[in-house]
């Protein structure tokens, strides 16, 4: 009986190993996330505010809504089952999702219903159209200022096009519109698109940042004006007209940054194993954050009064005009990825779904 569980076990294992790489891929993006109470206890990554509605994204395609503060939640429509990454509303009813297998989503009912706008196969397409353009614009003036230049595209349109036969792999991490027409899409492997036409058409970036290693971008934030974004191996780096140009700015550490957060005066990254930073000139100069923890932070929330910082083991840190950041203790070990305020204390997105709890902390 167990030699015959071990081969059968071999068996699983070899059909997993022969099974070709893009399988399973496009049921993710095409298979409609079921309607199930289950839906409420899975993994959740962030959160946002429509108008007065909260909602919040997570695993297997999950998209839930509250119209109460977030006691109670509804699950939305959503038309794939692939893992959902960051969310951001424009306005009251307009908002968008991004996801692995590089999906778009977009939604124009405050979150109930949502529609496919991009996916991972369409970005490949993007990219190899923006390279073959760039080596179609070389000139021998570029040419004498980056001899490489050339070769440097070439290998990356030869990069782009093996990406295309592989299929949709590279995950969106982040959505973020400086207003309703201009929005950014941040991804694995120095990912990065613009639309300048509220998402009717996007453009190809990758190539325009200060991104030679193809870091993981993770976040992006304005703050006074210019744009930041933060990724992976302590990248920062700055735009100060509106993403026409970009140029790498000084990194307090070398590890992982997962969010940025702009506050009143101060920009916050947060990083992995309690490396909290704090900048007040824009990202030129970086203070580390005395914080008792080595957890690592994921994301956080600032409404001008209010701020929040959450992370794993059940962190939250909180502040407001009267008081500096400060732990609060929840009582669960549980790991926390967003965090927004409502009226009657702080909703909290990760491990297990939604947790409640007062500005005190104390749960609800």
């Amino acid at each position: 009986m167990l030699k015959m569980r071990v081969l059968r076990l071999i068996l699983v294992v070899l059909a997993i190993l022969v099974m070709p790489v893009s399988a399973g891929l496009p049921d993710r993006l095409t298979q409609t996330a079921p309607q199930t109470a289950a839906a409420h206890a899975v993994m959740l990554t962030d959160l946002a505010r429509a108008g007065e509605r909260l909602v919040a994204v997570g695993d297997f395609g999950v998209v839930l809504y509250s119209d109460d503060h977030g006691q109670v939640w509804q699950q939305a429509q959503v038309p794939v089952t692939t893992l959902l990454t960051s969310i951001h509303f424009t306005s009251d009813n307009q908002g968008w999702i991004t996801g692995h297998d590089g999906v778009l989503l977009s939604s124009d009912d405050a979150g109930m219903t949502w529609v496919v706008r991009l996916d991972g196969d369409r970005i490949n397409q993007l990219r190899i159209e923006s390279l073959e353009a760039a080596l179609g614009a070389l000139t021998d003036e570029l040419l004498e200022d980056d001899p490489y230049l050339e070769e440097d595209l070439a290998f990356a349109l030869e990069d782009a096009e093996l990406a295309q036969e592989e299929g949709p792999v590279n995950p969106l991490l982040s959505v973020w519109f400086r207003n309703p027409d201009e929005g950014y899409l941040l991804g694995a492997y120095g990912l990065a698109l613009r639309t300048r036409n509220a998402g009717e058409s996007w453009e190809f970036i990758s190539e325009e940042l200060p991104n030679p290693d193809q870091l993981h971008l993770n976040a992006i934030t304005q703050h006074d004006g210019s744009l930041i974004i933060a990724g992976e191996a302590g990248l920062l780096m700055r735009s100060d007209d509106q993403g026409d140009s970009w140029y790498e700015l000084p990194s307090p550490y070398s590890g992982s940054f997962f969010d940025l957060l702009a506050h009143d005066r101060s920009l916050y990254a947060l990083g992995l194993r309690g490396h909290l930073f704090e900048s007040l000139d824009g990202g030129f100069e970086w203070q580390a954050v005395p914080v008792d923890t080595t957890v690592s932070f994921m994301g956080g929330y600032s409404d001008g009064r209010l701020l929040a910082i959450t992370g794993l083991g059940g962190t939250l840190l909180t502040a407001s005009q009267e008081s500096s950041l400060q732990p609060l203790d929840l009582g669960v070990r549980r790991h926390f990825n967003a965090v927004i305020a409502t009226p009657e204390g702080w909703v909290l997105a990760g491990e297990q779904g939604i947790f409640r709890v007062n500005f005190q902390g104390v749960a609800q």
